[in-house]
């Protein structure tokens, strides 16, 4: 009778070869360490270790600069009024489109009115959801609504505690990276703290809330730790397939919350050209990766009505090609980014110009080189000695892996040296050392842009700090100096208590809400009018949403109220926008923050070809004005000005005047 084994197939020697195997295996059990399941043991130990440190860290992280925010503004015991008041600038517009979802009668109605706008510039009917990346404030309304949450949290307390809590997460996605980089977290935990202790260069989230790039760089993180994970070797399928969607998800939010987006991701997009054409990325990988660049920013474009800043990206160009960009850009006829390329060009010296938008840009601080005691400051950390020294290894073994692979050497021996090389260069490490390069350059030539190079300095040092490889020699750098107490200097920052006062702006904003109409016209500079759209409610004719081309025109004419214009040259201007009110300053006026030719009233002078005020020399050809300055003459209440303009209201800051509608 036939055996069970022998109706299924299996021979006698497979059955052999079955008890071979399974001695083998005994065998082969036999000859590991004895340490091996303690080894195993300790990685599980060591990763849940690191894992629980990073969320620790995090959340320690968010609730410091939560502190920090409440004991600057002592933000829980002022009036609302106040609260508004203190998100500056554009803050305040973007934080009143979330205000303004929360009080429409319906989600409904609360997108009608962002989609067809017509309050944020008088005359006008805009797409807000096309024009600013506020998709954020809507999810969070939507979120606020929907949560039961109204009865016990305040909408302007769930606001900042989501941005505080995206801190946390920023910072351990810093700690994740600078972990995948070295093999351990106490490099993380080193990242984090170097962040931590260098906040002042690191973030401005505790008094910029709203600001866009507080939305965006925790997701920025996040890819680059994803992007980290991706480029290691020999990565499961499932693994990769997931990494793949976290990089994508990642890359998409980033987009979607920052209108600069396309320009940090072109930066990334030309690392991986360069690691690609050196040959110190897997193309396959590196392909992926581009297309996830173009799908995500395709995405963000159509959720924003297929924005033409984004269609005519220089990313899109770059990833896709220069003559189907070039034809995009002819098509489009894109002018809302030209600011941007006229300001870089007088930056680096192609040409002065008089351009007032770029010369707008070129005297504002955030704009200008990265100062000197930055580095002052990131040394008192050590952070900049070790991020140097790390620097300057990497460099070097980057230098020798491209040469190597440029050349057409086939010699065993070269062969030998090259593999040395892979091992000290992964292509994960390779990619974080092309970004922190770029994002060096860009903070050393944009002030502004420091803390997309600082946050990973962190990460970068940490990284080199912490690895196997260089620990000995970083060790003997360290040890000559003596590391500074931090602990007593954040305790300091937590207990100083301040409180927010500005009565000058709450006086204003009171009266603009009890004794104007609410469909009144306001003009002003684009910072205060952003608080008044976010206080009052009131339409304006400007704001700080500077990347649009026609916005930009109609507020270099709104400023001409602090130009050297006649009465009626003024009210013209003025009442072509549908002005009602018009707001000027005291501290624009007589500005001294700047230095002469930086001064707004000088950057006006200058695009009208008059001669500045004050000591100093000017360009030949600008030529005396012939009117005084509008700011100035107007207080004097003389019969040109009283026509045109009555002052309705004055306090020590502010002069609010009522345009007549004569013609």
């Amino acid at each position: 009778m036939m055996s069970l084994r022998q109706r299924k197939g299996i021979k006698t020697e497979d059955i052999s070869e079955d008890y071979s195997a399974q001695e083998e295996n005994v065998k082969l059990e036999d000859k590991l360490p004895s340490g091996y399941t303690s080894r195993r043991l300790w990685k599980i130990l060591s990763f849940t270790a690191g894992g629980t440190i990073a969320l620790c860290i995090g959340l320690l992280t968010s609730v410091y600069l939560a502190t920090l925010h409440e004991n600057d503004l002592w933000f829980s015991n002022i009036k609302e009024v106040e609260r508004e008041i203190s998100f500056r600038t554009e803050c305040g517009l973007y934080y009143s489109y979330y205000k303004q979802m929360l009080q429409a009668p319906t989600l409904k109605q609360g997108l009608h009115g962002l989609i067809y706008d017509n309050k944020t510039e008088s005359m006008r009917t805009i797409n807000l959801l096309e024009r600013m990346n506020i998709y954020q404030e809507v999810f969070l309304s939507i979120l606020y609504r929907a949560l039961p949450i109204q009865k016990y949290l305040e909408p302007v307390y769930f606001y900042i505690y989501t941005l505080f809590g995206l801190q946390a997460i920023y910072v351990t996605a810093l700690y994740i990276t600078s972990w995948l980089l070295s093999g351990t977290w106490l490099s993380g935990l080193l990242a984090a703290f170097w962040y931590v202790t260098n906040r002042i260069d690191t973030t401005r989230v505790e008094f910029t809330i709203p600001l866009r790039e507080n939305w965006a760089l925790p997701f920025f993180a996040i890819q680059i730790a994803a992007i980290t994970y991706f480029l290691r070797p020999n990565l499961q399928p499932l693994s990769e397939r997931l990494i793949l969607l976290a990089i994508f998800i990642s890359t998409f939010l980033f987009s979607l919350t920052w209108q600069f987006n396309q320009f940090m991701m072109l930066m990334q997009a030309l690392v991986l050209f360069i690691l690609d054409s050196l040959d110190m990325l897997p193309a396959v990988k590196a392909t992926w990766l581009y297309n996830i660049q173009i799908t995500g920013l395709l995405l963000v474009c159509t959720l924003q009505f297929f924005n033409s800043m984004i269609l005519g990206s220089l990313l899109i160009s770059f990833n896709l090609s220069v003559l189907i960009a070039r034809k995009l850009q002819k098509i489009l006829n894109l002018k809302s980014d030209e600011h941007i390329f006229k300001f870089l060009k007088a930056k680096f010296g192609f040409g002065a110009t008089r351009d007032f938008d770029a010369n707008l840009y070129l005297c504002e601080e955030a704009f200008g080189l990265l100062p000197f005691n930055t580095f002052e400051r990131l040394s008192d950390t050590l952070l900049f000695y070790a991020y140097i020294f790390v620097l300057s290894i990497t460099v070097i073994v980057a230098i020798a892996v491209a040469l190597h692979n440029l050349s057409d050497s086939t010699n065993q021996q070269s062969m030998s040296k090259m593999e040395k090389c892979t091992i000290e260069l992964k292509p994960e490490t390779a990619y974080n050392l092309i970004h922190t390069i770029l994002f060096g350059f860009l903070a050393l030539s944009t002030m502004r842009m420091k803390y997309l190079w600082t946050s990973h300095m962190c990460v970068f040092a940490s990284f080199g700090l912490c690895s196997p490889k260089i620990w000995e020699l970083l060790l003997k750098l360290v040890h000559l100096y003596n590391p500074k107490r931090f602990w007593p200097g954040m305790m300091d920052e937590l207990s100083e208590l301040r409180e927010f006062y500005d009565p000058d702006t709450v006086e204003l904003m009171n009266w603009i809400n009890t004794n104007t109409p609410r469909k009144a016209v306001f003009a002003g500079s684009m910072q205060l009018l952003a608080g008044v759209k976010l206080c009052t409610g009131r339409i304006l004719t400007n704001h700080p949403h500077y990347e649009d081309k026609g916005l930009r025109e109609r507020t270099r004419a709104v400023y001409q109220i602090y130009a050297k214009r006649s009465p009626e040259e003024v009210h013209a201007l003025l009442r072509s926008f549908g002005t009602d009110y018009v707001i000027l300053e005291d501290s624009i006026c007589y500005e001294r923050r700047h230095h002469r030719g930086c001064r707004l009233r000088d950057l006006l002078d200058i695009a009208n070809g008059h001669t500045m005020d004050g000591p100093g020399e000017n360009d030949p050809d600008l030529k005396p004005a012939g009117h005084p300055r509008f700011c100035e003459e107007i207080k004097r209440n003389l019969a040109p000005y009283v026509a045109h303009f009555t002052r309705v209201f004055q306090n020590k800051t502010f002069h609010v005047y009522k345009l007549s509608k004569n013609k």
